[in-house]
């Protein structure tokens, strides 16, 4: 069931990019959102990265910054051509997050930002699979995504923000074990820092050496 403003928010960029400003304002505003994931990362400048559902490219963009060998992907021809435009140094590929076209120990790191709460449970569990089979031993499945919040002063704005402008499927995220389900998947150790009274949370899931 959609939301009352999520059309709006994808027709015209001014309301999407105030969206993502106020939102972010907890955790020091959009540029510092979008760093969250890759600011404890120590992989080097020629690791190959994936930015999964990369969208417009503004965190593709960000990733291009640390990172030689970026690679965005994305379902919506639209999108993939705007991040093309706003960060052409990215390679680029239209396809779906559940079934990429790439072989499988292909990256050393596949980075999700603010993307998983808008699949369905089952499209996130293929979805992970997958970034299990692309990454290489040892490599490393960033998520930035809707938790449910630990501080009961942060549900009015959590509950407010997906109902004006988001899906059951957002719900169904704060609902869920994220870290249960990696796990089951066979991530491990994987790394939790919690934002805004647990509203936000950045996971860091690694692939075992020996798999």
């Amino acid at each position: 069931m959609t939301s009352i403003l999520r059309p709006l928010s994808y027709r015209y960029a001014w309301l999407y990019d105030t969206v993502t400003a106020i939102s972010s304002v907890p955790v020091g505003g959009p540029q510092r959102l979008r760093q969250l994931l890759i600011e404890p990362l120590t992989l080097p400048r020629s690791a190959a990265v994936l930015d999964l559902c990369c969208g417009g490219g503004v965190t593709t963009a960000v990733l291009c910054q640390r990172f030689d060998n970026v690679m965005g992907l994305d379902a919506a021809a639209t999108a993939i051509e705007r991040a093309k435009a706003l960060t052409p140094q990215a390679s680029y590929v239209v396809a779906q997050a559940e079934a990429m076209p790439f072989e499988a120990e292909h990256f050393d790191l596949v980075h999700i930002s603010v993307a998983l709460h808008e699949m369905t449970p089952e499209q996130r569990q293929q979805i992970l699979q997958e970034a299990w089979r692309v990454l290489r031993p040892a490599g490393t499945l960033a998520i930035l995504d809707l938790h449910r919040p630990h501080n009961p002063l942060f549900w009015p704005a959590i509950a407010l923000f997906i109902e004006l402008f988001e899906t059951e499927t957002a719900w169904q995220l704060v609902q869920s074990d994220l870290i249960g389900q990696l796990r089951s998947i066979g991530f491990d150790p994987i790394e939790e820092k919690l934002y805004s009274g647990g509203s936000l949370q950045a996971l860091w899931a690694r692939k075992p050496s020996d798999r």
